[in-house]
C-alpha cells in the first residue's frame, strides 16, 4: 500500500511538474487567457477552467492507457519489461534529469493548438475549454515529452498501472488551471501575483526535481546495470 502512494505522489508530482514547466505553461496560460474572457460570470469562468482540466486529464489517460495497453497486451514485450524494466529506468531517469537541469536543449516540439484554433475557440461556447485541453495536453515540447514518456510510463509499467496512475498524473497537469480559474472568479487582481510566484517557484521545483533524478537514476544504474550492492 505505501509503494502505491509512493507512485501516486510520484505520478501527480510529474504531472505538476510538467503543467509548470515553461513549455505547457505557456498553453496554460493561454487556456487561462481563454478563461478569462468570462471574468465577471463566475459560473462560466469555473465551468472553462474544469473543462480544460477534464479534457487534459482525459487525453494524458486516453494516451498513457494506449500504451500501457501495447505494452502489457505482446507477451514479448511484458517478459521484456518484467525483466529488464529496471536496468533501463535508471539510464530514463538520468537524461531526463539532465533535460530538467537544462544540461541539454532538444528543439523538437509537437503543436496541435495553432492560432486558428486558438482563436475559433475563443469564438465558441464553454465547451472549446475542453478542446482546448486535449489539443494542449498532446502538444508535446521536449520537457514535457521527457516527464510524460520518461517519467510517468516507467512508473506506470512498473506498477502494472493502466489507468490510475495516467489519471493522476492528468490531474495534475490541470491542477494550475483550475487554480488560476477559481482566483480569476474571485480574486482576479491577485493572478498577477501569483504567476510571479509560479514562475519562480517553477525554476526551484524544477532543479530539485531533475537532481532527484539523476540520483535515482544513478542508484538505479549502479544497482541493476553494475549490480553494486548499496545497502
Amino acid at each position: 500500500m505505501t509503494a502505491w502512494w509512493f507512485a501516486a505522489g510520484s505520478a501527480l508530482g510529474l504531472g505538476i511538474m510538467t503543467s509548470i514547466s515553461p513549455c505547457p505553461l505557456a498553453s496554460n496560460i493561454a487556456a487561462i487567457s481563454y478563461v478569462a474572457r468570462k471574468v465577471g460570470n463566475t459560473r462560466k469562468v469555473l465551468l472553462s477552467g474544469l473543462l480544460y482540466a477534464a479534457g487534459r486529464t482525459l487525453a494524458y489517460l486516453a494516451l498513457g492507457m494506449l500504451i500501457m495497453a501495447g505494452l502489457m497486451a505482446g507477451g514479448e514485450i511484458a517478459r521484456f519489461l518484467q525483466r529488464h524494466l529496471n536496468q533501463l529506468l535508471g539510464p530514463i531517469l538520468i537524461l531526463v534529469g539532465m533535460l530538467l537541469l537544462g544540461l541539454f536543449h532538444p528543439t523538437k516540439s509537437v503543436h496541435l493548438a495553432g492560432e486558428g484554433i486558438q482563436r475559433r475557440a475563443a469564438q465558441g461556447g464553454a465547451r472549446w475549454a475542453f478542446v482546448l485541453g486535449i489539443l494542449f495536453a498532446l502538444s508535446f515540447c521536449p520537457l514535457s515529452a521527457g516527464l510524460f514518456f520518461g517519467g510517468l510510463i516507467p512508473l506506470a509499467a512498473r506498477n502494472e498501472s493502466t489507468f490510475l496512475l495516467p489519471a493522476i498524473y492528468g490531474v495534475g497537469t490541470a491542477l494550475p488551471v483550475i487554480v488560476f480559474a477559481f482566483l480569476i472568479a474571485f480574486a482576479s487582481q491577485k493572478v498577477g501575483k501569483a504567476f510571479d510566484r509560479l514562475t519562480h517557484i517553477e525554476h526551484g521545483v524544477r532543479l530539485v526535481t531533475g537532481i532527484v533524478f539523476i540520483l535515482a537514476g544513478l542508484f538505479y544504474s549502479l544497482v541493476y546495470v553494475y549490480e553494486i550492492s548499496l545497502v
